[in-house]
């Protein structure tokens, strides 16, 4: 019978935001595999924890991962872990989970920190709908073409990006989405400089060009506005009607309707009752 491969998330700044159960699987499991070793020992010390550690990143991730899954394969349970954060999200982690998946090996992910979504909760941003993005291509071309392919996303986006490349990276997304996109800025997150900025992407390109980026971002970007075609008020009438009669309550139609259309809400409203 083969083991079970764990994905745990690490603490993204903050060692106390370790859950028990994170700890307790570090703990059960036969050995950990880990994005850098030096890094994970630290909070395996912290937490009074000793397992073998073997190495699992994007550079190695064939080799290792093969090794790995063949230790699993044997019975042996691995707990596979990042630098910080969830892995295989945005991560060679990704690759390990798949040949687990063909090899009919169980996965298991525990709950725990993501840069994303802490990001995306405090950004003050629409948090209904998100398409995450993670770093972009480092080749200009395709990182052009990428941000070619959001310029019409309505979902609110989620970029993460290093200092050395966030100028350049702002200077892109300004080009694609224009100057009063609304993007906030968070760096060092859950850390004790941590920082949320909220302001226009061409306020973010000034803001930079005077103050020197530190620390890794999470840049969340609101999605763009929704064309709305030009509706009468007869169409819209139309409309709500048609939701009426599929069961649809008169006020909840209208509000639908209105929404959807850009109708104002009253004017439909009265219009649909004096049928």
């Amino acid at each position: 019978m083969s083991g079970i491969l764990y994905l745990v998330p690490t603490p993204i700044g903050n060692l106390g935001d370790i859950s028990h159960r994170c700890a307790e699987t570090l703990a059960a499991a036969d050995f950990i595999a880990a994005e850098d070793t030096r890094v994970s020992l630290k909070l395996l010390n912290h937490l009074d924890i000793k397992k073998p550690l073997v190495s699992y990143h994007e550079h190695n991730k064939k080799e290792s991962g093969s090794r790995i899954l063949e230790r699993l394969l044997t019975g042996e349970t691995c707990a596979l872990v990042t630098d910080a954060g969830c892995p295989a999200i945005s991560d060679p982690g990704e690759d390990l989970v798949r040949l687990c998946a063909e090899a009919g090996v169980s996965v298991c992910a525990i709950p725990g920190p993501c840069a994303a979504i802490t990001a995306l909760s405090v950004s003050a941003l629409a948090t209904g709908r998100f398409a995450f993005e993670g770093f972009l291509p480092f080749s200009k071309k395709e990182r052009r073409e990428r941000l070619e392919r959001l310029k019409a996303e309505e979902r609110t986006m989620i970029f993460y990006e290093a200092p050395h490349r966030l100028r350049d990276t702002l200077a892109e997304l300004l080009s694609a989405f224009g100057p009063e996109r609304p993007v906030s800025l968070c760096r060092e997150l859950t850390k004790l400089h941590e920082e949320i900025l909220r302001m226009t992407l061409d306020e973010a390109v000034a803001f930079y060009a005077a103050n020197e980026p530190r620390g890794e971002y999470v840049l969340v970007v609101a999605g763009a506005e929704r064309a709305v075609e030009a509706v009468s008020l007869e169409q819209a009438v139309a409309l709500v009607q048609a939701l009426i009669a599929n069961g649809t309550r008169t006020k909840d139609a209208v509000k639908q309707i209105a929404e959807e259309t850009g109708v104002a809400k009253n004017a439909l409203y009265a219009a649909v009752v004096s049928g």
